[in-house]
């Protein structure tokens, strides 16, 4: 794949995911392993781009009094020390890679299920479970370097865990405060490598993309095809990278 055409793929990633809260870590992950070489540099851009794609969603949803913090400080002080932790675990390449493809086809089905749900009432889930389930995704969200939020969100909305517009603004700060902390892990274990050059056009066209996105989810646009969308692709980004990590298939 020829470099030149990642700004213009990751703008329109970071539409789709930021459209149901996301960050788009994973498919960036994905096609920056297709064109450059250091893993290490692959993880730190991908994270550093989720930040960038949520912290536009986080503003917009806090602007729009979607955002509440009564509801959220439970998922975010239990998840991002595990973020931190999780991100200094040093996996090998191959490993890595195996691991955030069986993750991403797990939470595309539960994206699918939940798009075809047409479950609608509000639960109350107590501090307890708040709590394991945000320290549980936190290590994942460490580990796999995608923020996390791709597996709370369809989590929440399964088990009809408040309005989804909601959910999905818990889905955008649960990313931001975990790729924060999934970035200072990776500070940490001296692994967080970037280059600028090749970073920034790739910040401008996420960010592009997160305002449009996040745009279209605050405004209460029908967001169901989106999340089906999006859920297909992840089913796809997840499959080839374990057929080509494990067996050396190309799709």
């Amino acid at each position: 794949m020829n470099e030149y055409w990642l700004p213009v793929l990751f703008f329109f990633i970071a539409l789709f995911y930021s459209s149901v809260g996301f960050g788009g870590g994973s498919s960036y992950l994905a096609l920056l392993s297709l064109v450059l070489v250091d893993f290490h540099e692959i993880r730190s851009t991908a994270l550093a781009l989720n930040l960038v794609v949520v912290s536009i969603g986080t503003m917009l949803f806090i602007r729009n009094k979607v955002f509440k913090w009564r509801y959220f400080w439970p998922f975010i002080i239990s998840s991002v020390p595990l973020s931190f932790f999780g991100a200094q675990l040093k996996l090998s390449e191959k490993n890595f890679f195996l691991v955030l493809g069986g993750l991403l086809i797990t939470a595309s089905c539960f994206m699918i299920t939940q798009s075809l749900s047409l479950k609608q009432s509000e639960k109350t889930l107590p501090l307890l479970k708040k709590l394991s389930l945000g320290s549980s995704l936190g290590l994942l969200s460490g580990i796999s370097g995608i923020g996390g939020g791709i597996f709370l969100s369809p989590t929440l909305n399964l088990i009809g865990w408040k309005d989804p517009r909601v959910v999905a603004s818990l889905a955008s700060v649960f990313i931001f405060f975990n790729s924060i902390g999934g970035l200072g892990g990776l500070i940490m274990a001296d692994t967080f490598q970037f280059n600028i050059e090749r970073l920034l056009p790739l910040m401008v066209a996420v960010g592009l993309g997160g305002a449009l996105g996040g745009f279209v989810t605050n405004k209460k646009f029908n967001i169901q095809i989106i999340r089906l969308l999006t859920a297909i692709l992840i089913a796809y980004v997840g499959l080839k990278l374990i057929l080509l990590n494990g067996w050396g298939i190309h799709i």
